[in-house]
């Protein structure tokens, strides 16, 4: 556990990084938390000590967590370069990549690159599951149920996950793409 004056400066360095990225002046962010404009000017140089409710107003006002204000610094980067990032052939000319190389409990999210006129079967889920296909580039039809939706860049297409589904490159000269987002239902359901 941080000692009290850590806290203090990690609310600070949060609050005025927060409002910040909010282009909110003090002024305005006291108005929307309904406190005094002294608060914040004291909460942001690690002189004040705000009581529970203050923080839920000014957390409330800024739209985060109360956790997000108090929160330690967190400086978790890391770069991933594309040739380490692992790909599977997925269908005919369609290659497919996690889009977040972490796992993201209960969901897939993946990147689909289809070489032109490329084809897929999609891999059927639990009952309950959503997915999500956003096409960013070229056109894409995708086939749910035997009905046909055809998608270009900008489209988005939503379905139930457990039912027939086939992804395919309309184009035969030109390459699309896209990302696939599966929210997996909980076994059990």
């Amino acid at each position: 556990m941080d000692r009290p004056e850590l806290v203090a400066a990690h609310l600070a360095r949060n609050l005025v990084a927060l409002r910040h990225v909010r282009n909110l002046t003090q002024g305005a962010l006291a108005k929307a938390a309904g406190v005094p404009r002294s608060t914040i000017s004291n909460l942001e140089s690690s002189s004040g000590n705000p009581s529970l409710t203050v923080l839920v107003k000014v957390a409330g006002a800024l739209g985060v967590p109360l956790d997000e204000l108090l929160a330690s610094p967190r400086a978790k980067v890391r770069k991933w370069q594309r040739n380490e990032l692992a790909s599977q052939s997925a269908g005919r000319g369609v290659t497919v990549r996690s889009l977040i190389p972490e796992r993201v409990p209960e969901e897939l999210l993946n990147i689909m690159e289809f070489a032109p006129g490329a084809s897929m079967r999609g891999s059927p889920h639990l009952p309950g599951t959503r997915e999500f296909f956003t096409c960013l580039g070229g056109a894409v039809t995708i086939f749910v149920a035997g009905d046909r939706f055809d998608l270009e860049a900008g489209d988005v297409l939503a379905f139930p996950g457990n039912v027939p589904h086939s992804y395919k490159n309309p184009d035969s000269s030109r390459a699309a793409h896209g990302v696939s987002a599966v929210i997996l239902a909980k076994s059990g359901i």
